[in-house]
């Protein structure tokens, strides 16, 4: 009985980590793959002054992992809000990481800026969302109320 008992359990135990390692795989592929949100820094460091330079601190990452490189004209970035920046004709290279900003600057090669003069993202809880131009969900991360950046990979 015992013996009936542990070779159960084993098999058990076998079927539950197959099933895991076989969705851990695919789960990640298709996050890898392509257009995703990366690193989020949702709330910026030091107090919440609303100056240009602490709205700065909060941004979001967004990485090409394909091949070739991806215009993301009319693809948008989305809080639970609804707050929505849009971007305008704007190349992201294969491999590459573009960073929009909340606050105000200069665009630059992976740099985007908001242009906001109010925080968007909020620290207790919040979700950012990449929308393809065709309205579809691209990808999302959501985080709660620890820390201060979400690592979306």
């Amino acid at each position: 009985m015992r013996i009936r008992s542990a070779a159960i359990s084993a098999l058990a135990a076998a079927a539950l980590t197959g099933s895991l390692f076989a969705s851990a795989p695919a789960q990640a592929a298709a996050h890898r793959s392509g257009l995703h949100i990366g690193l989020v820094q949702f709330n910026s460091p030091g107090k919440d002054t609303r100056t240009n330079a602490s709205l700065n601190g909060e941004w979001v990452n967004i990485h090409n992992n394909s091949r070739s490189p991806l215009q993301l004209k009319g693809y948008k970035l989305k809080d639970n809000t609804g707050y929505t920046y849009t971007f305008g004709s704007y190349r992201v290279g294969a491999g590459k990481t573009v960073k929009v900003r909340t606050g105000k600057g200069k665009n630059v090669s992976g740099v985007r800026y908001w242009g906001r003069g109010s925080y968007v993202w909020n620290n207790t809880g919040d979700k950012a969302r990449l929308i393809k131009p065709n309205g579809s969900l691209r990808d999302s991360c959501s985080w709660g109320g620890k820390g201060s950046t979400k690592n979306c990979h």
